[in-house]
């Protein structure tokens, strides 16, 4: 099933994920990578029927304040290869100007410049496009590579804090941290 994309850039396109098998694949094989999910639960598997019915509905929600998803699979323009995914979710259902950036992309596409080529996509789109006024995004404070990204489109340090890790992994004591883009900044960046 062809689904139309949500954006394209040079190298990206970015779709609407679908309930096919094909897709929750895609998700099974990223979400069982130890080294993708090092900093999101230790790199614990995740079991397929888990994916299946609670990361893909999530991933399948429309938002009512913008009549579109928030999660948006990741292929290489070239090849139509899955990357990945990306998130840009309004962090409430009934506002759409304040979303949350995040990414999840398999371990063969690190350090490609895949991450920041969506990221940039998505904010411009977000900013021009779908009402947004700040973008934020965070990670844990030992994420370098997550916080490189962040940094490399646009987003700015904007506090650190500790979370309640149910299950603490290798790095959580460390906290935190926050990085924010508000429209105001998009506008200066823009005008560089």
């Amino acid at each position: 099933m062809q689904t139309v994309p949500f954006l394209t850039t040079d190298r990206l396109v970015l779709r609407p994920f679908t309930d096919t098998e094909a897709d929750l694949d895609h998700l099974v094989a990223l979400d069982n990578d130890p080294a993708v999910m090092r900093f999101i639960n230790g790199g614990e598997p995740t079991a397929r029927e888990t994916i299946r019915s609670r990361s893909l509905p999530r991933l399948l929600h429309t938002h009512p304040c913008t009549g579109e998803r928030g999660f948006w699979a990741a292929e290489e323009r070239a090849t139509g290869a899955f990357l990945g995914w990306f998130e840009f979710r309004p962090l409430s259902d009934d506002d759409a100007t304040v979303v949350e950036l995040g990414y999840r992309l398999n371990k063969t596409s690190w350090g490609r410049g895949y991450a920041t080529e969506g990221s940039r996509a998505l904010i411009d789109k977000g900013f021009t496009d779908l009402g947004t006024e700040r973008v934020t995004a965070n990670t844990m404070t030992v994420n370098t590579g997550s916080r490189r990204v962040m940094e490399k489109s646009g987003l700015t340090f904007l506090r650190h804090f500790t979370g309640e890790w149910p299950d603490p992994i290798a790095g959580s004591e460390q906290g935190e941290v926050e990085y924010e883009l508000t429209h105001g900044q998009w506008e200066q960046l823009r005008q560089r």
